[in-house]
C-alpha cells in the first residue's frame, strides 16, 4: 500500500489524477494501468514521502509534477514492472528521495535530469549505472542547486564509464565550488586546479594498468569478427568484418560508436619509436608487457594516449597507457 500521505494527496484530488490518467490514455493506447498503479507505489510514493517531510508546503506540486511524468514513462514502457530499462525504477525508489529540497522547488527539472541520466547510462554498453547511484547519493546533501546536480551526475557518469563525457565532465566540474568537485572525483582536500591539469592531461590517470574491450557478439559482445584498429585523434577506428567503430576509451571506461569506412581509412598507421613489439612482448617506453596472444600477427596502434593491441585470435581490443 502507498504511504498515508499520498494516498490522502491523491484522494483529496481524485478528478484532477483520474483526468491526467485518461489523457495518458488516449496517448497511450497501450498504457498499462495495473503497471502505474505498481510504479506509483515503488517509484512515486517514496519521493512524496521524502518531499513531505521536507518541504511539506511544496508537496502537492511535487505529486502533481511525479504524478504527470510517471504516466509518460510508463506509457513509453520506461519504467514499471515490465520497463525496458529497470535501472529508471531504482533511481525513481531510491535516489530521487535524497534530493528532497530540490525537489520540492523544481520537481519537474530535478526528475527529468535524474530520469534522462539513467536512460542514457542503462543504454551504454559497460556503464556502471548502480556506481553513478551510489555515488550521486553519497553527495547528495552538498548539492544545492539545479546547475549543480547536473555538472556533479556528468562527472560521475564519466566516473562510472561513460568515456565520452570526459571533455564535457571537466567542464561541467569547473563550474562547481571546488570542494563539490573534489567530492565528486573522491579526493576531498586536494587542489582541484592541480587535479584538473591531471585529468585533462592524462586520461588514464589513475589506471596503470588499462583494460580490456570487446568480445564475440555472439556471446553478447560487440564484435563478429576479430577487431582491425587504427589510431584517431579521438580514440581509435575499428573495424570488424563490415562494421566500423569509434572506441573512446580512458581509465574511467571505454565506449562504443558508430564510425565509416572511410574514418578507419583516414586514421592513423604510424607508430612511436618509444613503442615496440617483440614477439609477444610488447615495449612501452622502459615498460615490458607480455601479451597473453600467440606471437604473429599482432597488431598495434597508438594515438597520444592509448596503445590498443588487437590479434586475429581474440575478439578483444587490449588498452594500455602509453605513459
Amino acid at each position: 500500500m502507498i504511504s498515508p500521505a499520498f494516498a490522502s494527496l491523491l484522494a483529496s484530488g481524485r478528478a484532477q489524477f483520474n483526468a491526467r490518467a485518461a489523457e495518458a490514455r488516449r496517448r497511450f493506447p497501450s498504457l498499462d494501468m495495473a503497471a502505474f498503479g505498481a510504479f506509483l507505489h515503488d517509484g512515486v510514493d517514496p519521493l512524496i514521502i521524502a518531499v513531505a517531510a521536507a518541504a511539506p508546503e511544496r508537496v502537492g506540486g511535487a505529486t502533481l509534477a511525479a504524478y504527470d511524468m510517471a504516466l509518460e514513462l510508463v506509457g513509453h514502457g520506461l519504467a514499471g514492472p515490465a520497463a525496458k530499462n529497470p535501472f529508471l525504477n531504482t533511481v525513481w525508489r531510491e535516489l530521487a528521495p535524497q534530493f528532497a529540497p530540490l525537489l520540492a522547488t523544481a520537481p519537474i527539472d530535478v526528475l527529468g535530469m535524474l530520469s534522462n541520466a539513467a536512460i542514457h547510462l542503462g543504454g551504454v554498453a559497460g556503464a556502471r549505472p548502480a556506481q553513478w547511484q551510489r555515488e550521486l547519493g553519497a553527495l547528495a546533501a552538498q548539492v544545492a542547486t539545479l546547475a549543480q546536480l547536473r555538472a556533479v551526475g556528468q562527472v560521475l557518469a564519466w566516473r562510472a564509464g561513460v568515456a565520452h563525457f570526459r571533455q564535457g565532465a571537466l567542464a561541467a566540474a569547473d563550474t562547481l565550488p571546488p570542494a563539490l568537485a573534489l567530492a565528486a572525483f573522491g579526493e576531498p582536500g586536494a587542489h582541484w586546479p592541480q587535479v584538473r591539469a591531471q585529468l585533462l592531461d592524462y586520461p588514464w590517470r589513475g589506471n596503470a594498468e588499462g583494460r580490456e574491450f570487446g568480445s564475440f557478439s555472439g556471446l553478447g559482445g560487440a564484435f563478429g569478427t576479430p577487431p582491425q584498429v587504427r589510431a584517431s585523434a579521438d580514440g581509435f577506428v575499428v573495424r570488424s568484418g563490415e562494421s566500423h567503430y569509434l572506441l573512446v576509451a580512458d581509465a574511467y571506461g571505454a565506449v562504443l560508436h558508430s564510425a565509416t569506412a572511410q574514418e578507419f581509412e583516414q586514421a592513423q598507421t604510424s607508430m612511436p619509436a618509444a613503442v615496440r613489439l617483440d614477439g609477444a612482448t610488447l615495449q612501452i617506453g622502459a615498460r615490458r608487457i607480455e601479451l597473453d596472444v600467440p606471437a604473429g600477427d599482432i597488431a598495434i596502434a597508438v594515438n597520444a594516449h592509448t596503445v590498443a593491441v588487437t590479434s586475429p585470435w581474440t575478439h578483444a581490443i587490449r588498452l594500455l597507457p602509453l605513459a
